[in-house]
């Protein structure tokens, strides 16, 4: 025992010194969050704030009254993507593993050379289209093109290959049973597919979150404006704010933190456990 935990210290080490570089950025964000704007800038940086200026978090809503309603409009489009999401991936993933159909396996590998063409290929088609549905600055560009885009297909691939591993006896049983293939998805598939839509809900969230391209290229709207848009309206002519940045930014990472902090264990279980037999 004692020459295996010597052999592992050198891992152990390389661990904590790559931790310390991907922590190293927010320790910096909540540190300047809690800095007076006069000691943001020293050499040496001042590691722990002195005083500690819980005001930049109050700030944050004077220098942006609309900062509330961004923080809503990213969380709702960011649950309802999700959710939506998680929905079409099950049924297309169910679809495309369990259901036999002509050119199954063709059309699932031209929904996945989808995922090959970039955003920004499509943004400008996508605008125009919007544009003449009269969708163009709504929440609407923003919620369900994501379902049916990269996030969809991906979500579909990762489905697919979870329900492949489930065994085909539980569709044999159902049928025997008396169940159609919906009363079978819903009530015997979908039930088993926690920890892959788990690991498809946080990346759905993540990715929803974060998306700053597309309210940037839809949305022209103060009051529709996402997180973070509202973020980069702390940088102005006069320059950048960056207390008040760093302190709506803390608040921003925090339900990302919450995401992954209470879905960790089925995060892991699902990267872990799909497409393996």
């Amino acid at each position: 025992m004692k020459n295996n935990t010597l052999c592992r210290l050198p891992v152990y080490a390389l661990l904590t010194a790559v931790s310390a570089l991907v922590l190293f950025p927010f320790l910096w964000m909540l540190t300047t969050a809690l800095k007076d704007p006069t000691k943001i800038f020293l050499f040496p940086p001042q590691w722990i704030p002195q005083p500690v200026a819980w005001r930049n978090f109050a700030d944050v809503f004077t220098a942006q009254p609309s900062f509330p309603l961004y923080y809503w409009n990213s969380l709702y489009i960011a649950a309802v993507v999700t959710a939506g999401t998680c929905l079409v991936s099950a049924l297309g993933g169910y679809a495309f593993a369990k259901i036999p159909f002509r050119f199954r396996n063709v059309i699932f590998l031209m929904l996945l050379s989808g995922m090959m063409i970039p955003t920004e290929v499509t943004a400008i088609p996508m605008f125009v289209w919007m544009t003449k549905l009269n969708l163009a600055n709504t929440h609407f560009p923003l919620i369900f093109p994501p379902m049916l885009g990269r996030e969809g297909l991906f979500g579909v691939f990762l489905l697919r290959q979870f329900f492949i591993t489930v065994p085909g006896e539980l569709d044999e049983a159902a049928k025997i049973d008396g169940c159609t293939p919906w009363k079978t998805f819903w009530r015997i598939m979908f039930p088993l597919a926690g920890p892959a839509l788990s690991t498809l809900a946080i990346f759905t969230f993540l990715h929803s979150w974060d998306n700053y391209f597309d309210p940037l290229i839809f949305i022209s709207t103060d009051r529709l404006f996402t997180l973070p848009v509202g973020l980069k309206l702390f940088t102005d002519a006069a320059g950048t704010q960056w207390n008040l940045l760093m302190a709506a930014s803390v608040m921003a990472t925090l339900p990302l933190m919450l995401v992954f902090f209470f879905a960790q264990k089925k995060f892991i279980e699902g990267v872990a456990m799909t497409g393996l037999k």
